[in-house]
Parts: structure tokens; sequence; C-alpha cells
């Protein structure tokens, strides 16, 4: 039973309907990085787009709000390292730390932010309905696109206009479905563990 079951408090995410212990946040942590890694794969590229649209935002945002600030953060930051030293993890299994210095580097570096500002917007519950969580995860997406946008304009050496073309207006309806698909799971999952 978690500290906060054991004395009658509201658990801060859903990671702490788990029972406490090192062993389950060094296994959430892993599985975080997993699932990025997981959604990595399912990716394509727009038509003289160097940045792929794949699902890792949406595993970004999940664990940010079900793993909470901390481990969230620490899962990106593991799939990110993990994915520097030789794993197949980034999109399309690409690996090495050449991607982290190339065009898609700032969104990886995004991830780690994200997460961790959703997880603490899910500590003071904004994850609980679809109206407080959407937001919550339209701000870990713009986060996202904060740190990718200007890494893609150093890296490709163009201009930021060019870079919002090329990083974030072709990405804008993919990043609203996530949102609104991590807004209903996320509320369902907190109805589900509830009853």
């Amino acid at each position: 039973m978690s500290h906060a079951a054991a004395f009658g408090a509201q658990p801060r995410v859903l990671a702490d309907t788990v029972p406490d212990t090192r062993a389950r946040d060094i296994a959430l942590v892993v599985a975080g990085a997993l699932l990025t890694a997981l959604c990595a794969q399912l990716s394509f590229y727009l038509p003289g787009d160097p940045v792929p649209v794949t699902g890792q935002t949406f595993a970004v945002l999940l664990t940010g709000a079900a793993l909470g600030a901390n481990r969230g953060a620490a899962a990106q930051g593991l799939y990110v390292v993990l994915g520097a030293i030789g794993l197949p993890f980034y999109a399309d299994g690409e690996s090495g730390v050449d991607v982290i210095w190339g065009a898609t580097g700032g969104y990886l570096i995004g991830f780690i932010v994200a997460a961790y500002v959703v997880g603490r917007l899910a500590e003071r519950h904004y994850d609980r309905n679809a109206f407080r969580a959407l937001p919550t995860f339209a701000i870990g997406s713009l986060i996202v696109f904060a740190f990718g946008v200007p890494w893609l304009a150093v890296a490709l050496d163009i201009s930021p206009a060019k870079a919002l073309d090329l990083g974030f207006v072709p990405f804008i309806p993919g990043g609203i479905v996530k949102a609104l698909a991590a807004s209903a799971l996320l509320p369902t999952a907190w109805r589900l563990v509830r009853r």
C-alpha cells in the first residue's frame, strides 16, 4: 500500500496507487522510457520535412502525468540516454549522440522538461478531468516545440520562420489529437482506480 493510501490521503499521481518501493519507482521509470521508445517507432515523415511525426509526445504526456514530475522526467532522461548510447530507441530505430546534435535533438531534450512540467501539474490534480487535463497536455506539447524548433533552426542553419514552418506548423493537428487522447485517457484511468 502506498504512503498516501496508508494515511487515507489521495495519491498525487497514478503511480502512487501502486505500493511504494524503490523497485516500483525504478520499474516505472524504465517502463516510461520503454513506452516512449515504442511510440517513437510509430513514425512517418511529411514530404520535405526533416522532423518525423511520431507517437513520442503522447508517451511523454502520459509518463509525465502518470509518474509525476521527478519520475516522468527521469523516464524521459533515461530514454534520451539509452538512445544516445546506441539502443535503437529514437524514431525509425535511430540512435546515437549525432541524433541529439541533429535536427531533432531539441525535441528530445524538450521531452524531459515537458514530462517534468506535466508531472508537476498532475501532482496538483490537473489530470483528473478532461477540462483541466487538456490545457495541461497542450502546455506539455508546446514545451517540446519550444525546445525543438529553435534547435532545428540552429542545426539546419535556417531562419526561425522556416523552423516554425518545418518543425511546428505541420505538427499542430497531431499535437491536438495527442493532447485530446491523453486528456481522455488519464481521467478515465483515475475513474477506474477510484472504483
